[in-house]
C-alpha cells in the first residue's frame, strides 16, 4: 500500500483507489504499533473515497531522520578522494570493510522537505550534491515495515575537509527531503530495484546516473540492528540507507535546479533547490 500525507489528511492508494483514513489516526500512531501494516488495513475499513490527492507534505510525523553511509563501494570511493587533503581517506575505507556501519543523525522532521518544496545548499560551501537513498521506515520496536525515497543533501567540501565536520555537511535547514509517498510493505524492494536520479538546470538535463538496491554491500535489516542499540525511538524513525550515485567533482548544485529522483516501488520524490 502507498501512504501518501497531504494538507488533507493521510490517504491510501490502493487498486486504483485513492481512500482517506479518519483524521483522528496518525504517522505517529502507524510508526508506534507493533504490526503497522496490520493497524492500516483496520483504519481502511473506516476510510472514505476520494477523487484526488491533496497537496503533499513528507510522510513524517514525529520521526527522527537518521542516515547510513559509505554502503556502496561508489561512495566509499568518492568520500576518500574528497578527503585526501584532510588525511582522512582511510578512515572511510575501514568503516566500509568493518562490522560496524557508519550511522549519522541526519533530520527533524522541520528540517525536510516536502515533494515539490526547496531543498537548500549552505551559503558557506561551494560544493554541493544530492544523495538518492532508499529509505527504511522502522517502527518503535525496531521492525522494518516498509521503505520511502529520500534525499540526503551534502556539503563535499565541508565533509572532506575534515571527517569531523560530517555534521555540518549534513545536518542543516532544509537538507533532507522525503517523500513522494511511504509504502507500507513487510517486503523490501529487490535487488534489482533501480535507484535514478536526474538533475535539471532550466529545463536542460545536467545529471543523470542510476544504481540498483544490490550495491548496496550491507544487509538492510542490520542497519536497523545497529541503529536501535542502545538507542530508543519512540515513533519510529527513518534511515537512509546510503547512496550510489555520486555526480563528478566538477559538478556542484546551483539554486533553482530541479533534483528527480525515481525507485520504482515508490515513485519519483522532485524538488527544487531553493
Amino acid at each position: 500500500m502507498k501512504l501518501y500525507s497531504t494538507a488533507d489528511g493521510l490517504v491510501v492508494a490502493q487498486d486504483r483507489q485513492l481512500r482517506l483514513l479518519p483524521p483522528a489516526f496518525s504517522l505517529d500512531q502507524l510508526f508506534s504499533a507493533a504490526e503497522p501494516s496490520r493497524l492500516l488495513r483496520e483504519q481502511l475499513a473506516a476510510a472514505r473515497d476520494v477523487a484526488q490527492l491533496g497537496r503533499l507534505l513528507a510522510p513524517l510525523q514525529s520521526q527522527e531522520v537518521w542516515a547510513a553511509g559509505v554502503t556502496y563501494f561508489r561512495s566509499r570511493t568518492a568520500r576518500m578522494a574528497e578527503s585526501k587533503t584532510a588525511g582522512g581517506g582511510s578512515f572511510y575505507d575501514r568503516v566500509y570493510e568493518a562490522e560496524r556501519p557508519e550511522l549519522f543523525f541526519k533530520a527533524t522532521p522541520h528540517r525536510v522537505a516536502a515533494p515539490g518544496m526547496a531543498v537548500r545548499i549552505r551559503s558557506d560551501s561551494r560544493w554541493n550534491v544530492p544523495e538518492p537513498e532508499l529509505t527504511l521506515a522502522i517502527n518503535a520496536h525496531g521492525r522494518i515495515f516498509g521503505h520511502t525515497i529520500g534525499n540526503d543533501m551534502s556539503s563535499r567540501d565541508i565533509e572532506g575537509e575534515n571527517p569531523l565536520y560530517l555534521p555540518q555537511a549534513k545536518v542543516y535547514d532544509g537538507s533532507a527531503a522525503l517523500g513522494p509517498c511511504l509504502v507500507v510493505s513487510p517486503d523490501l524492494p529487490s535487488a534489482d530495484t533501480v535507484i535514478a536520479i536526474e538533475i535539471l538546470r532550466g529545463g536542460a538535463k545536467v545529471f543523470a546516473d542510476q544504481t540498483t538496491v544490490g550495491q548496496i554491500k550491507r544487509p538492510l535489516p542490520s542497519l536497523a540492528d545497529w541503529l536501535y542499540r542502545e538507542n530508543r525511538f519512540p515513533h519510529g524513525c527513518y534511515l537512509m540507507t546510503g547512496t550510489g550515485i555520486v555526480p563528478p567533482d566538477y559538478f556542484t548544485l546551483q539554486h533553482g535546479d530541479e533534483i528527480r529522483i525515481t525507485i520504482g516501488t515508490v515513485g519519483t520524490l522532485a524538488n527544487p533547490v531553493g
